[in-house]
């Protein structure tokens, strides 16, 4: 979002020192190979924080032998499961010891707010790093009958060396989804995050060290996707892609690992997520969760309401949004070429015919704030109901029926999450069976948890994060058969 509805400043915040901007390979800190720089940008003013090592294909190169050496030869795919536990939980002590500093960085280069990051996204990144040191040592294989001359044991193996490539939107949350399950299956890795949000992953290798986790274990490598992320999705050293990002840029990590080491890819793409309140639904509920949106992939920006509360939902909301705080100093859009984007999309929807409820500038004399925008009169077809807009933009639309919301919520190319607001509980049975998406919401929403596997249908990608289901992308399933006594094959 860009905006927060509690009117308060956030200023007192002590801006860190920025103690880390070079490459992490190895065990170390180092400069790119090319010399290259890049500036990372404080969203609140549009001014450069500091310049960071630009990673390219070279540096990729090293990273991926270093995580090749440290898997090959290295001790953690070969430490007891319980060591790997004791190791990661100490990494997650150390996240929490220094989640000040983290959500601060994130709050200068990405315009997280620091409340939120402070109280919220680093504790649960560091409960991510715990959930999964506790299934460390609980990857099991088993033993399966077979013809009576064999015995057949199926065990799972880490699957090798991963590149993680992470957005700019949840930086320390997304960190360690990817990197939290990697590390207990016992892989190495390469790290791409985001260009716009550095800082914190350069930390968090920082405490990896600090926690023990072997050298050429974490690499990190900051830079841009055309250069360093191809990299990684075409590295024939690398076995698996983890993304979170644009479908745009999913399909090309596809095309990569196909035409490279047809190496594993697991994808979580964008959306453009309904959100169904139906006529039973609290009206003020419905228009605080409707407010929710942004720049979150899973944003309910569809929202479609049952005519009976239409009129009324949409006063609501009017009287709701003109109660924000537009421009805090803390929350504003992530960089330039988003904010012109958003502001892109909303003069497409004025074009097509939408009415503009509210919203819809820019605001403020620096820095890349958006005031929380509403349209009506939404169609089907117009580009704001069809493209992922990443921005404080929701679209209104009206219906009628059960059949149609259901017909209406699908119709989209995305499959990521839903949101449905009733009090009758056969509606929401229909509706979150019909709904072909990911993750379902029944009055709440973005209700996530570590434990409740998340990701998409359709062109919102596949393979799941959190939940032991995503420990599973990082493990290989091995089958070993064994002659028996008495077999006509010894």
């Amino acid at each position: 979002m860009a905006v927060q509805n509690n009117g308060s400043s956030e200023s007192f915040i002590k801006i860190p020192e920025i103690k880390f901007t070079k490459l992490f390979i190895n065990g170390n800190f180092v400069d790119s190979i090319s010399g290259k720089t890049f500036e990372t940008i404080d969203p609140r003013t549009g001014e450069v924080i500091a310049r960071v090592a630009e990673g390219d294909k070279d540096d990729v190169n090293l990273a991926v032998k270093a995580a090749r050496d440290a898997f090959d030869n290295g001790p953690w795919p070969r430490l007891p499961g319980c060591e790997r536990r004791r190791i990661m939980m100490k990494y997650a002590d150390l996240v929490d010891e220094h989640a000040e500093e983290l959500a601060a960085l994130d709050t200068i280069d990405a315009g997280k707010l620091f409340s939120w990051g402070r109280t919220m996204e680093v504790p649960r990144a560091a409960e991510l790093l715990r959930y999964y040191a506790g299934a460390a040592d609980k990857i099991h294989g088993e033993t399966l009958k077979c013809q009576e001359s064999f015995k057949h044991t199926r065990c799972s193996e880490p699957i090798g060396v991963v590149g993680h490539i992470t957005p700019w939107n949840f930086p320390a949350t997304i960190f360690f989804m990817k990197v939290s399950p990697a590390l207990a299956a016992g892989c190495t890795m390469v790290v791409k995050p985001a260009e716009q949000t550095p800082l914190s992953a350069l930390y968090f290798a920082h405490l990896a060290k600090q926690a023990g986790i072997p050298d050429g274990v974490l690499n990190i490598i900051t830079g841009f996707g055309a250069t360093a992320g191809a990299a990684i999705s075409s590295h024939m050293d690398i076995d698996k892609v983890s993304f979170t990002g644009s479908t745009e840029v999913g399909r090309l990590i596809m095309q990569a690992a196909a035409t490279s080491n047809l190496k594993s890819v697991s994808l979580e793409l964008g959306g453009k997520s309904p959100l169904i309140i139906f006529d039973d639904a609290d009206v003020d509920k419905a228009a605080d969760l409707a407010l929710l949106g942004g720049e979150i992939c899973v944003a309910g920006s569809r929202v479609f309401v049952q005519e009976g509360i239409y009129d009324d939902l949409v006063k609501k909301l009017l009287e709701k949004a003109k109660a924000w705080v537009v421009g805090d100093p803390f929350d504003p859009t992530v960089d330039k070429v988003q904010f012109d984007k958003i502001l892109s999309y909303i003069e497409h929807g004025k074009r097509e015919g939408a009415t503009l409820l509210t919203g819809g500038k820019p605001c403020g004399e620096k820095g890349y704030y958006i005031e929380p925008t509403i349209f009506t009169d939404v169609t089907d077809n117009m580009l704001i109901a069809r493209d992922e807009i990443f921005g404080p933009v929701m679209s209104l639309m009206k219906f009628k029926t059960i059949e149609e919301a259901i017909k209406r919520g699908n119709d989209t190319r995305y499959g990521l999450a839903a949101g449905i607001m009733t009090n009758n509980l056969n509606v929401a049975n229909t509706v979150s069976r019909s709904i072909r998406a990911g993750v379902i919401w029944i009055n709440c929403y973005f209700a996530f948890d570590r434990d409740c596997p998340y990701g998409g249908y359709k062109m919102s990608g596949f393979g799941r994060d959190m939940g032991m289901d995503a420990l599973d992308k990082y493990l290989q399933v091995k089958s070993v058969v064994t002659p028996i006594y008495n077999s006509p094959w010894l």
